[in-house]
């Protein structure tokens, strides 16, 4: 008799999950089936919720997984570190699966923008092996996934955010080319925002400032290491673009990264911009973004705009490698400040998108 298990599948957009069993089937020719231990909610997984994004129906969303490997399939090669992978070994995993072939990914070493990429979170629970997502009780790892193991030391909560949050943030800190003596301005300060804080200290920033509304988020951004924080809610456009600039002398911030999600906040922290500063979009996942820009402004200050969007392999490994050597100075742990099993689903996207949490994670 063939085994199942439980997910918990998305139908549509603001309607409530639905619990679906699956057959839970041994995995193919270069899978990996893996029993989910925690998988976090991203704001893009707010976004597919709310219908601001497209999702297929029925879907297991969830992309921020860690798990146990429970069976591996013929041909499975090595990890990103080179090491064959074994049967209980505690892992996540790069979000999306790649060809390795077409001009992407042979070429320009971008395998983000693979021409025929999936992402996990984001395909047809109807279609085998069903369970390709995080909110459920299983998924399988597909070929052409980067996977790294995860120390016995880190928890969980450190554990999951690896697998998106994390490597995303390192992308953007990279693109937009923070260094040494750098002046920092991190717009929203959730999970990637806070994580943004750190990854900025540690490349050796001169300055780092958040922005968000919430006071307990401006409150834990000290102990990331920011040096100033900006509350919106208390502020007019015009006196945060002045405090920030008087913060980042002599003309202003040489990096902006946006991580709120609000586009409306682009044109303002281009504002914050130096002559020549960089400015990363990051958090702006739902499309229809539109926003209304000075091209002048933009011309005349030189400003060097870039769009984040997900990550290469090789920032999963070095997501891992930060969060383990840093996991004892920054509390990466009190990030995922919500712990939810799989049949409260629903509550947990509430509080997510209502923000009285910072990242929920869901225990199967």
């Amino acid at each position: 008799m063939t085994r199942t298990a439980m997910a918990a599948t998305f139908v549509g957009p603001n309607q409530p999950f639905v619990m679906r069993e699956y057959p839970v089937v041994p995995p193919g020719p270069g899978q990996v089936l893996v029993r989910n231990t925690m998988a976090t909610i991203c704001h893009s997984d707010i976004s597919s919720w709310e219908g601001k994004r497209h999702n297929p129906t029925p879907s297991i969303l969830g992309h921020e997984i860690i798990g146990v490997v429970e069976e591996i399939g013929d041909g499975v090669g090595p990890d990103l570190r080179g090491r064959a992978l074994s049967v209980g070994d505690r892992i996540t995993w790069t979000e999306f699966f790649y060809c390795g072939e077409c001009y992407y990914c042979a070429s320009l070493d971008t395998p983000q923008k693979c021409l025929n990429i999936r992402k996990y979170g984001h395909i047809s629970s109807d279609q085998e092996p069903h369970f390709l997502g995080g909110f459920s009780d299983y998924c399988y790892i597909l070929p052409n996934t980067g996977i790294v193991r995860i120390p016995s030391n880190m928890t969980d909560e450190e554990a999951a955010p690896i697998m998106c949050g994390v490597p995303t943030m390192i992308s953007a800190i990279e693109l937009a080319s923070v260094g040494v003596g750098d002046t920092v301005v991190i717009q929203g300060l959730g999970l990637l925002g806070l994580y943004g804080i750190a990854l900025a200290r540690e490349k050796g920033a001169r300055t780092v400032i958040g922005i968000d509304s919430v006071g307990a988020r401006l409150e834990m951004a000290s102990t990331f290491g920011a040096d100033h924080v900006f509350d919106v809610s208390e502020m007019s456009s015009q006196d945060l673009v002045a405090a920030v600039r008087g913060t980042c002398p002599p003309d202003g911030a040489d990096v902006i990264i946006e991580v709120c999600g609000d586009p409306a906040v682009i044109p303002q922290g281009i504002d914050m911009l130096r002559a020549r500063g960089r400015y990363a979009i990051t958090g702006t996942v739902s499309p229809n973004a539109y926003i209304s820009l000075d091209a002048n402004h933009i011309l005349t200050r030189m400003v060097i705009l870039t769009g984040v969007h997900n990550y290469h392999p090789r920032h999963l490994g070095e997501a891992l490698d930060f969060v383990s050597r840093y996991r004892s100075i920054y509390p990466f742990r009190k990030l995922v400040d919500g712990r939810y099993p799989l049949s409260s689903l629903d509550l947990a996207f509430k509080d997510m998108s209502e923000r009285y949490v910072i990242r929920a994670a869901i225990v199967p």
